[in-house]
């Protein structure tokens, strides 16, 4: 017997092994969860049932929710998704929008519908996003208006044609009626929502269904899918936020991560919720824009990145009247002076700490009172961690090695070889180097992979390689991170240029513009660098920690 109650067993039949999945520990009671649940359900239906119906829930520029109001909108969604896109229990369906109410509704409207989440960012291009597609065999795709063409231009080039259906919505103003475009259906799924009920009745997941595929790009840039399920949500909102964070209903969330990052997903959608909090959305979130939300909003709980606290602190846009009172970093590694700087210009010590896509959300941290300089924190409630050496033997305090840790969540990739370099031992291997010391406080090192971490942002330095090979111009190239101030780290590219072609300010122009036109922004080289060759062994590999010299 299939151990899921989805229709649609794709996800469930491409888990890893039983062998190489980790250890999962449940030794609290609010980590006890029924046979048969629905997380959607827990945070919003029952949100209603505590009488929370008339609490706000979602401000932003374009109007406020009620719980009441995002219940009514997702119930309506979820009809259309069964009754007019023929969804069925375990179809992936890709998310694309800003940070909005409608992508919020859509969240809780496919999930309530039996379908599994797949959320992406909407600076992602349609090369990224046509990688998803295939990767997941994304069936269905609820998409912001203003994001369509890098979508459609994606689903036209996937080599799965497994996307079938394209809703939009539009929180700025309406659409004209569905139309039929290169066999594909574009449906406006705002305008079909008003004519649907406004009672739902849930599909009654197993507690271990997924209902999350996160996305993360991996060293290589090739994207690896993390399944996360109804109970893994459930366990996230009853370990950090409980004991680190302590919300209150009265608290309003507000932050920069997008609700694809699982960061963003946690902090300012699923953490409130499970007290009956407030979130204020904001579409844009430079520094500027932050704390203008923070004024508007009166937002009492932040959640960003060292770089932008720093940022905001040195421009002279917070002080110590804010109406914050918690605010919240990870991402990357907070530096000391930034937490000292944060501290001495508003009054309020942030919270620092590590979480990764494949654990879901934060496992070590601290509070404000508990909080040392130089430590990310101590291991979180429901979790345990520990230093390990190469072979997965466990390293005394004081020695660097590699962070490892066991929850009630844990890394599950979706058919992906990656597994068992991150499992080991039941352990999730986390990729990051941290010394533990005598009081169990750990001490990020840095990275123990090619990653780079800039402004929060995981950058993979071959995509961005691959990239830039494809330009006319470049004969080789090496892509590294570097530090930086402002970022924690940014990209820099050593480029051997072709026979004839001169290095100069304009070709170098030339090349960003290159990778900012095929991949995300962020991801564009800040620094390049020509030379003449790249350091590389007898073999060809090349040799990119010399370039770090």
């Amino acid at each position: 017997m299939k151990n899921t109650a989805h229709t649609d067993t794709f996800v469930h039949d491409n888990l890893p092994p039983a062998h190489l999945l980790p250890e999962f520990i449940f030794d609290l009671p609010e980590l006890e969860f029924p046979d048969r649940l629905n997380c959607a359900v827990e945070l919003l239906d029952r949100a209603i049932d505590k009488g929370f119906g008339s609490h706000m829930c979602i401000q932003s520029a374009h109007g406020s929710w009620t719980y009441q109001d995002l219940l009514d909108k997702a119930n309506q969604m979820a009809h259309v998704l069964i009754e007019d896109l023929g969804l069925l229990p375990g179809n992936r369906v890709l998310l694309r929008s800003a940070n909005t109410p409608e992508m919020v509704a859509s969240w809780f409207a496919v999930v309530k519908a039996g379908g599994i989440a797949v959320a992406t960012m909407p600076l992602l291009r349609s090369l990224e996003l046509k990688q998803i597609i295939d990767k997941a065999l994304i069936s269905h795709a609820i998409c912001d208006f203003s994001l369509k063409d890098d979508l459609l231009k994606a689903k036209e080039e996937c080599e799965s044609q497994s996307l079938r259906h394209v809703s939009f919505f539009n929180s700025h103003k309406s659409l004209s009626s569905t139309k039929e475009d290169a066999g594909i259906i574009h449906h406006h799924l705002d305008e079909a929502a008003i004519l649907k009920p406004k009672n739902f009745e849930s599909f009654a997941s197993l507690s271990t269904d997924c209902c999350i595929l996160a996305f993360t790009s991996g060293t290589t840039g090739v994207p690896k899918a993390t399944i996360h399920s109804h109970r893994d949500v459930m366990a996230i909102c009853a370990c950090w936020p409980q004991s680190i964070l302590k919300p209150q209903a009265k608290d309003v969330f507000i932050g920069s991560p997008p609700i694809a990052f699982t960061f963003g997903l946690g902090g300012l959608i699923l953490f409130p919720m499970s007290v009956g909090a407030s979130v204020a959305l904001l579409e844009k979130a430079s520094p500027k824009d932050l704390i203008a939300g923070v004024h508007q909003f009166k937002a009492t709980i932040l959640f960003t990145a060292p770089t932008s606290y720093r940022q905001l602190a040195l421009e002279g846009l917070v002080d110590k009247t804010t109406t914050l009172r918690k605010c919240v970093s990870a991402g990357e590694a907070l530096p000391s002076a930034t937490r000292d700087l944060w501290k001495k210009t508003t009054g309020i010590e942030i919270i620092d700490g590590i979480g990764t896509t494949e654990m879901l959300h934060i496992f070590i941290s601290a509070n404000e009172e508990e909080s040392i300089p130089g430590a990310t924190g101590r291991v979180i409630k429901g979790y345990k961690a520990c230093i390990v050496d190469e072979n997965g033997a466990e390293l005394p305090a004081g020695t660097v090695g590699h962070l490892a840790v066991k929850g009630p969540t844990g890394c599950r990739y979706l058919n992906d070889d990656r597994q068992m370099k991150y499992i080991k031992n039941g352990w999730n291997v986390t990729g990051d180097a941290y010394l533990m010391d005598e009081k169990g406080y750990f001490h990020y090192q840095s990275r123990t992979d090619d990653m780079i971490i800039s402004s929060g942002y995981n950058i993979a330095g071959p995509e961005i390689e691959a990239c830039l090979l494809t330009h006319q111009s470049v004969a080789e190239c090496a892509v590294i991170g570097i530090p930086d101030e402002a970022r924690g780290s940014v990209v820099k590219a050593f480029v051997v240029l072709k026979e004839k072609i001169s290095p100069s300010d304009s070709q170098i122009k030339a090349l960003q513009d290159h990778v900012k036109a095929q991949l995300a922004p962020y991801k564009y080289p800040r620094q390049i660098e020509f030379v003449q060759s790249l350091p590389k062994t007898e073999t060809g590999k090349i040799q990119r920690f010399k370039l770090r010299t």
